[in-house]
């Protein structure tokens, strides 16, 4: 009579024989080192392998779904804002006069000092504020789009955005205000997430009627109100807008062909915007000297 083969063993357990196998890989697994599966039973490692393979959820804009809601950047951006506020005021001792602080003066934007060389003007305005009035209604602008749009865009995207919207306010400031005009705050930046806010609406096939109301409450407001800059507010809105279609929308007009390259046209679009809005400072500061 021949001896009876010896029982497999775990791959995982050596010590421990095992009638038991892996359906994906084969190999003989212990109870203890598998897992129920649509077919049959997996072994653990199967089933990490799996897990690494499996896609993330992403948004419309490409974004990873994210496991914290926190909105960062709106949070990180506001507090700029507020730091550079206090930092002024401090400087002016006065909460009202903050223009009249050293770092105010420095970097406001004046068209005929970025055309001068200042150029960090451009980028520093848009941390400004003339008065704890302006400083909140900003900034609570910015929360309010701020984490509607972060979710969907994603805090890289959302940052880059608003930032290629305060370049393009600064340019509409640069080219169409006087060459002796001093601007500062975010309202260019904002404005270009007003728009960021209506195109994703409309990405998503949702009534974008209540934020363009606003918008066009806003832009009616900047014509009326003195001291208002109308054109750096359209400027930052031109800019958002066209970035935020950039990434939602360009992919599918040039008909993308995988989620990455939809991805990468989107980052794209987003540089050339702000290209254009740094050409188009090049411009103005040329014309002005």
């Amino acid at each position: 009579m021949n001896p009876q083969p010896p029982a497999p063993t775990c791959a995982r357990h050596p010590n421990r024989p095992t009638g038991l196998a892996c359906t994906r890989c084969g190999r003989p697994a212990c109870p203890d080192c598998l897992r129920p599966a649509a077919v049959g039973q997996r072994c653990v490692d199967c089933v990490r392998a799996a897990g690494t393979q499996v896609r993330p959820v992403r948004t419309v804009a490409g974004a990873p779904v994210a496991t914290s809601t926190a909105p960062l950047v709106t949070y990180g951006l506001i507090a700029l804002n507020v730091l550079f506020y206090a930092i002024t005021a401090v400087q002016a001792s006065s909460l009202a006069d903050n223009y009249r602080s050293s770092l105010f003066l420095r970097w406001a934007l004046v068209p005929r000092l970025v055309a001068d060389g200042e150029w960090f003007r451009v980028i520093g305005s848009g941390f400004l504020h003339w008065g704890p009035l302006h400083l909140a209604l900003n900034m609570f602008a910015l929360y309010i789009v701020g984490i509607q749009l972060e979710p969907f865009l994603g805090r890289a995207r959302m940052l880059a955005i608003y930032m290629v919207a305060l370049v393009g306010g600064s340019a509409g400031g640069m080219l169409l205000e006087p060459v002796n005009t001093i601007g500062a705050g975010a309202s260019g930046a904002v404005y270009g997430m007003f728009g960021a806010v209506a195109v994703l609406l409309i990405r998503l096939r949702m009534n974008a009627t209540q934020i363009l109301v606003i918008i066009a409450i806003n832009v009616l407001l900047s014509l009326s109100l003195p001291g208002v800059s109308l054109w750096v507010h359209l400027g930052g809105l031109v800019a958002g807008t066209l970035a935020t279609m950039g990434v939602l929308f360009l992919p599918q007009w040039v008909r993308a062909k995988s989620p990455e390259s939809a991805r990468t046209i989107g980052w794209a679009a987003i540089g050339a915007v702000g290209a254009v809005s740094l050409a188009v400072i090049g411009v103005a500061a040329a014309m002005v000297s």
